[in-house]
């Protein structure tokens, strides 16, 4: 069935395809966080191992939220791990040991490619007339810098 939510279909194909990049960042920043959690070594292994659990359980939901904002304007989401590494902007980590400064600082340099990135993407959603995604994408934006802020104070 045809969608009729008042925004032309090329703006909401404009849309879901800025949606289905998040997406894919989302998803490999999860891996990247579950890789943390897995092999976390060292003194504050517990303690890490906890937090990377609650920061990946975070990005699960998010994840979840961004398909079905997809799916509410009408388009289907990409699921295939194909597809996220055509779309992402992330990188591979490239460790030589497992401690958590190095796992924190990639995460957080992460993090705040996704908030900036997140911040231009933002302005082409206003154009394309989705007030909906517009608040949708500033949540996220909220949510990530908060976590930026945790993962930048463990640094200090």
């Amino acid at each position: 069935m045809k969608i009729n939510i008042g925004i032309k279909e090329n703006d909401t194909a404009a849309v879901a395809a800025i949606l289905n990049k998040l997406l894919a960042d989302e998803h490999v920043l999860y891996m990247k966080i579950r890789n943390a959690h897995w092999n976390i070594e060292g003194p504050d292994f517990h303690a890490q191992h906890l937090f990377f659990e609650s920061l990946y359980n975070e990005i699960a939901e998010v994840i979840d939220e961004i398909a079905e904002r997809t799916r509410a304007i009408g388009h289907y989401a990409v699921g295939s791990l194909k597809q996220y590494l055509e779309l992402t902007q992330l990188t591979e980590m490239k460790y030589t040991k497992n401690d958590s400064l190095g796992y924190i600082k990639e995460l957080l340099g992460d993090y705040e490619s996704i908030i900036i990135s997140l911040r231009e993407q933002i302005k082409l959603v206003e154009e394309h007339n989705d007030a909906g995604t517009e608040d949708f994408l500033v949540g996220i934006i909220e949510k990530h810098e908060k976590t930026a802020w945790m993962l930048r104070s463990h640094l200090k």
